[in-house]
């Protein structure tokens, strides 16, 4: 590769060509701030602040190609009195409520604010004046916080292909929106909650329920039971000052008990009956010439983005509920039934680390005789959230364990919180179940890893071949469905996870900003704990959960059975794109 040379602050560096001054730049440690730069998403330069002087020019670092004796200015008056400008400009037309806004202490204008000793404000703008779009059961939509960077429009219609958002009007009156200035939820918009992690402020945030559950928990007529996703474990403990990946199980479930839960379930109890389910489904579907490829179907996001795109390939999805609607389903009638508890009684409460649950906890397909599954999803941030309203030293508390009868998990299932893991905790099942015998080897590498499409053949002990593919982020599901199409290619068994990285990386887990992102992969950081925690369980096989056997000998019969389809199976269909 040919390099170059040039000069940043009088430091002579050598560099590929090719590469932009911010590039540069960060690679010997000189720090330039940045608000619309979203590397290898959003490298757009409308934010001006990341401005460095070239000759006598003021020019945008993160799309200046560096060149040949090219000699940059970094960190001058001149540099940082035009930095200082841009972000007070910023600030003049900003709803600047800072003490009240989510983002509090983890806002990026704020930070830059900050760090640029900006303390008083030369200029004093119009807030332009717009209604909150509150229209989505997932996302929330504050124009007036809104800085322009489009960084939640390249995630959107680059990353996810959805394109529900985009930039409307001219100059002063610039906003982004939907198009025709639609409400959010008139659109395809698969409220997977990625434009949420990539917003620098509060524009965008998820629909908060933490009243509705302060008010249920402190009803004393109702049985307030909670359950919570793999993937929270390993994240929830960022917010209190934890590294990144750091397993905080026992820790969380203290929590919850604190918070003054009647019962705290593992989702990953329900994640072992989807592989009983789903599984046999396609092993069923494999045997009788069924409709094949069969999708998983956990994830919301994943399925409205083919209810909207692809709705010929709706029969495609596995008729599961997805783990979190399941366990709602078993508590409002295993446990409701065992405990002698009239059902109505019972509110059920999933922490996810995905906003798109909370859509999903309301569709009316997912329903039994009208009676909702779950009644309030909380994201991962807003568990934090409680956590610290009620004043719980979270960083040292003791370890505690779920609840039963949904409190026995496997490895299995805690492993569907990353990309692959819904494919590999199914294949050590139907490993056992066509071999008749113990694996002696658990893990499926071939499964694992950020790559955004893997594709394998497994061969199962009977001979068959299976032909799989792990998808994460929806541009790569696109791709693949449209060769499908196509016929050029075909598949047994696809698993698609709408979010990149899985749900480590959902909507609703903490947010991380731009600068740590380009330092740290948090799709792998957290993705290690949860396969850590995998590793720690000792029992890793879905089959294997003694709970689980003796759900299905007291309650279901066997998987797939009529009683498991009336309450953990369910339907999709076809919607438009507005």
């Amino acid at each position: 590769m040919e390099t170059i040379n040039i000069t940043i602050d009088d430091i002579k560096v050598q560099i590929q060509k090719g590469t932009t001054v911010l590039e540069a730049a960060r690679s010997i440690g000189v720090e330039i701030p940045t608000l619309c730069f979203l590397k290898d998403i959003n490298e757009v330069s409308s934010c001006r602040i990341c401005l460095v002087e070239v000759g006598s020019k003021l020019l945008t670092s993160c799309t200046l190609i560096a060149e040949e004796g090219m000699a940059i200015k970094t960190n001058n008056r001149k540099v940082r009195e035009a930095r200082k400008s841009v972000v007070e400009l910023l600030l003049s037309n900003h709803k600047r409520e800072c003490t009240t806004c989510e983002r509090s202490e983890n806002c990026e204008l704020q930070k830059a604010a900050k760090e640029l000793n900006i303390r008083e404000l030369e200029y004093e703008g119009e807030v332009t004046e717009c209604p909150m779009d509150i229209s989505s059961k997932s996302i929330v939509r504050d124009s007036e916080k809104c800085i322009l960077c489009g960084r939640c429009i390249s995630v959107c219609k680059n990353v996810q292909t959805v394109g529900a958002i985009n930039f409307a009007g001219r100059g002063f009156d610039t906003k982004i929106a939907p198009a025709y200035d639609r409400e959010l939820s008139e659109t395809n918009c698969i409220n997977c909650g990625q434009c949420i992690m990539a917003c620098p402020v509060g524009a965008l945030k998820e629909k908060g329920n933490i009243e509705q559950v302060w008010e249920t928990i402190d009803d004393p007529d109702k049985i307030v039971v909670v359950q919570t996703a793999p993937a929270v474990r390993v994240a929830i403990g960022e917010e209190f000052g934890f590294d990144m990946g750091s397993r905080v199980t026992g820790r969380m479930v203290a929590a919850l008990r604190k918070l003054g839960f009647d019962k705290v379930f593992d989702t990953d109890f329900a994640a072992d009956v989807t592989i009983m389910e789903e599984g046999t489904e396609l092993l069923g579907r494999i045997e009788k010439g069924g409709k094949l490829p069969l999708m998983t179907s956990c994830c919301p996001g994943w399925i409205k983005f083919v209810e909207h795109n692809f709705p010929d390939m709706i029969e495609n999805l596995s008729t599961c509920k997805s783990p979190q609607e399941m366990e709602g389903a078993l508590i409002k009638s295993y446990f409701a039934e065992k405990n002698g508890i009239d059902p109505s009684k019972i509110v059920v409460v999933s922490i996810m680390p995905c906003v798109g649950k909370k859509y999903e906890g309301q569709r009316e397909e997912l329903s039994n005789n009208g009676i909702q599954d779950v009644d309030y999803v909380l994201s991962t941030r807003e568990f934090a959230q409680m956590i610290k309203e009620a004043a719980i030293d979270f960083i040292n508390l003791k370890d505690e364990e779920f609840d039963n009868p949904f409190g026995e998990s496997t490895g299995a299932a805690v492993i569907f919180g990353a990309t692959g893991g819904v494919a590999e905790a199914a294949l050590r099942t139907i490993f056992e179940i066509t071999a008749g015998k113990e694996l002696e080897i658990v893990d499926f590498n071939i499964v694992r890893g950020i790559e955004g499409i893997k594709e394998t053949a497994v061969i199962l002990p009977d001979g068959r071949t299976v032909n799989a593919v792990v998808i994460h982020g929806l541009g790569n599901a696109r791709k693949i469905l449209e060769a499908i199409r196509n016929g050029e290619k075909q598949y047994d068994f696809i698993e698609i996870m709408a979010c990149p990285g899985g749900c480590v990386t959902g909507g609703g887990q903490p947010i991380v900003d731009a600068k740590t992102i380009e330092k740290i992969d948090v799709r792998k950081e957290r993705a290690k704990a949860i396969y850590d925690e995998d590793k720690s369980l000792k029992i890793r096989k879905s089959h294997k959960n003694k709970s689980v056997m003796k759900l299905y000998e007291e309650f279901l019969g066997k998987p797939n059975s009529h009683k498991a389809h009336e309450l953990l199976h369910t339907h999709y269909i076809k919607r438009d794109m507005f």
